[in-house]
């Protein structure tokens, strides 16, 4: 299973920092707030958005 969040819905729920880190983006990087990234299950465990 594959999990899209946008770079907002990563901000209201206050994972944000942790789904740069997965994916090597830094402050300095351009995005835009419904810029998509795929998570893998396992990811979106780690994160908090599967139980």
């Amino acid at each position: 299973m594959k999990v899209i969040i946008t770079v907002t819905e990563a901000i209201e729920r206050e994972i944000w920092t942790d789904v740069m880190a997965m994916f090597g983006r830094t402050d300095d990087d351009e995005m835009w707030p419904n810029e998509e990234f795929i998570l893998t299950e396992e990811q979106a465990r780690r994160l908090g958005l599967l139980h």
